[in-house]
């Protein structure tokens, strides 16, 4: 049961005649901050009472006297300037939470009209490892790809794989002039993510000495007109003063870009082999785009290079996602639809939403001044061409109703102009969301790096992890005794290693699933496996006590799933335990609405405090009577399903032991 739902379907059919948005209105309806008020609240009546031009607490009153509503709650109280707050009967509450119990879903029904969701997340470019920055693509998408599923969306996850674009044009150049060829044998993967990195360095080294020279002009031509505005601005004319404070913004942000010019030359030139290897190939950007272009053409050894490189990528990717617990059902790389291409842009221009601009073909969307390029003045086609006919497959061979975009918020405007293309392209149906994220920080604050600026491999990050978690495990478990006080470990190496597995992967995830979205956060590796606070190494150990207490009380939860003890609630913390636990739909409900991961972490961590403030004031084994102890142990039982399924939406496993 969504007892959210409920009250504001009821909310709704009282708002009938006094507004005519009344849906709108009871999506004002909120669990309380403060349990001092209740369970739930409505804060709408001062909004409504401005609308229809009535006294607040009067517009509440006349809501409640219409609210239909005894049969779950105590009578309505308005408080304040209208608040309505609302608290749920102790009877229905038990009658929820004894249902949840008994069931497979723990209370959670299926959506209604369930659709086709397609989720397009993670998307790494092959021949380079994963680093840091594609955690959160990952976990983020998996995510909301489980709870999707869970709700009862028939769920696509795709793996749209940078597999065809420029960064192959860079390793063939590379591969071609600077292979290590012992060390390609060794490992392909890494002798191919060194030689992009190299070319790349090669091809900004020669980008920016052509860059220098005007982006010094720029500056010296902005300084100049800063000066002659300086000298002839009245300090009291509010409107010169705006311009020479956007003056000295711009100024500063072209300083920003010419010092990062002079630091990628000063990196070349003070580098010996570097400089060589540079002034050898002064043409290399405009090379390894021709290795490109030749690719997508089928030239022969381009292609079957490509042929020979993809395979050790691809598995290279796959054993991070393993270990991530992470599974895709389609992994179309951009080279899939390369095929498509020439028709999307020749049904675009037939469409008149495509024309020539400066050779290129290109798409003008009203109000941005940007075009949306779907092919180069070269003939090249773009990331824009690709994702179109991306769209296009997905509606008519998946038939998806939506498409969630968990990419990166620096690619907003791409997909601002994707959708807009789409749209007016006819895909204007189905429904297409960037779902954005933020930036993973070091300590100090800029995109978390290693100490010589290259950036986190997601592999060592998670390897770390481990081998802190398993330090945790260790000292957890040696620091257990026996009732005469004598060292008892219960875990064997074994079961360390596996639980360690548990506690530091999930500890990665969830460090990341805990921050809103479009935040971005500061990776630390201490906070992240704290055994208090709000990490998933407390969400663990929260399960692994409920399944200490069955072992120590030799109960086994099967059976007591199969005697369906009632639960009872008697004191305040088992009603408050089992409203958070009844809460779980409308969490996952919320969840899916916007793609928040960190709704759900918020609900586990308060699921737990409440379990903790449960244990404080009402003993479980030791408990009055049978009658009791029988209540609180399913209580308990179903507290640890619904922790153990919440965290395994997250991707996140749950140990039996810790």
């Amino acid at each position: 049961m969504n007892i959210l739902n409920l009250l504001k379907s009821r909310f709704a059919d009282a708002l009938q005649g006094i507004t005519d948005e009344a849906a709108a209105f009871a999506e004002m309806v909120k669990p309380v901050q403060d349990p001092r008020f209740g369970d739930y609240q409505a804060n709408f009546a001062m909004p409504l009472g401005k609308k229809i031009g009535a006294n607040p607490k009067e517009t509440a009153q006349r809501v409640v006297d219409k609210l239909v509503i005894t049969d779950v709650c105590h009578p309505p109280e308005v408080a304040g300037p209208g608040f309505i707050n609302l608290k749920v009967l102790n009877a229905w509450l038990e009658a929820q939470v004894n249902a949840a119990a008994d069931d497979d879903r723990l209370g959670v029904p299926l959506i209604a009209q369930p659709k086709t969701v397609v989720v397009d997340f993670s998307s790494p470019n092959v021949a380079k490892p994963m680093h840091v920055g594609h955690l959160r693509s990952t976990v983020i998408g998996d995510a909301i790809a489980r709870v999707q599923r869970f709700l009862g969306n028939k769920v696509i996850a795709d793996n749209h794989i940078g597999d065809w674009g420029t960064q192959f044009g860079m390793i063939i150049y590379g591969y071609k002039h600077f292979v290590d060829e012992q060390a390609y044998a060794r490992d392909a993967v890494g002798e191919l993510a060194r030689l992009y990195r190299l070319v790349n360095r090669l091809c900004d080294y020669h980008d920016a000495q052509a860059e220098l020279a005007p982006a010094q002009q720029e500056i010296a031509t902005a300084k100049t007109e800063l000066e002659q505005l300086e000298k002839s601005a009245d300090s009291a004319d509010k409107a010169a003063q705006k311009t020479l404070k956007k003056i000295r913004t711009d100024l500063a942000t072209k300083q920003a870009a010419l010092k990062s010019l002079q630091q990628k030359i000063e990196a070349i030139d003070t580098d010996a082999p570097l400089k060589a290897l540079a002034d050898a190939h002064p043409g290399i950007s405009r090379q390894a785009r021709e290795e490109t272009a030749q690719l997508h053409r089928g030239n022969a050894e381009n292609r079957r290079l490509w042929n020979e490189f993809l395979p050790a990528c691809l598995q290279a990717l796959q054993r991070v996602y393993d270990r991530l617990q992470i599974h895709f059902d389609l992994a179309l790389g951009e080279s899939y639809y390369d095929p498509m291409l020439p028709e999307v842009v020749s049904d675009l221009e037939q469409k008149q939403l495509a024309k020539i601009s400066d050779g290129a073909m290109c798409v003008f969307i009203p109000g941005n001044s940007a075009p949306f390029i779907v092919r180069k003045a070269d003939g090249a086609f773009t990331y824009a061409t690709t994702d179109l006919a991306t769209i296009r497959y997905r509606v008519d061979q998946l038939h998806a109703d939506e498409i969630l975009y968990v990419v990166d918020a620096r690619q907003s405007e791409h997909f601002k102009l994707l959708m807009a293309t789409a749209r007016s392209w006819g895909f204007d149906k189905v429904g297409l969301k960037h779902v954005s994220f933020g930036t993973v920080m070091g300590q100090d604050g800029r995109p978390y790096k290693t100490r010589s600026g290259d950036t986190v491999g997601l592999e060592s990050l998670l390897d770390d992890a481990v081998a802190k978690a398993r330090e945790i495990v260790a000292a957890n478990d040696d620091g257990k005794h026996d009732a005469e006080g004598n060292p008892k470990p219960e875990l064997s190496q074994e079961q360390r290693t596996e639980i360690a597995e548990m506690v530091g992967i999930g500890g990665v995830k969830y460090a990341d699933l805990m921050h809103n979205r479009e935040s971005d956060y500061i990776f630390d590796a201490d906070k992240m496996l704290a055994m208090t606070g709000n990490t998933a190494t407390y969400l663990q150990y929260a399960y692994a006590r409920i399944q200490g207490i069955f072992r120590r009380g030799g109960v086994d939860p099967t059976l007591l799933r199969a005697q369906q003890s009632k639960i009872v609630l008697r004191e305040s913390t088992e009603r408050a335990l089992a409203l958070q636990v009844c809460r779980y739909a409308e969490t996952l409900d919320a969840l899916i609405q916007d793609s928040r991961p960190n709704l759900l972490t918020a609900y586990l961590y308060d699921l737990a405090g409440c379990l903790t403030a449960f244990y404080d004031q009402c003993p479980v084994l030791k408990a009055e009577s049978e009658e009791i102890r029988a209540s609180r142990l399913r209580l308990c039982d179903l507290v640890g399903r619904i922790m153990q399924h919440g965290l395994s939406l997250l991707g996140i496993s749950a140990p039996q032991q810790m």
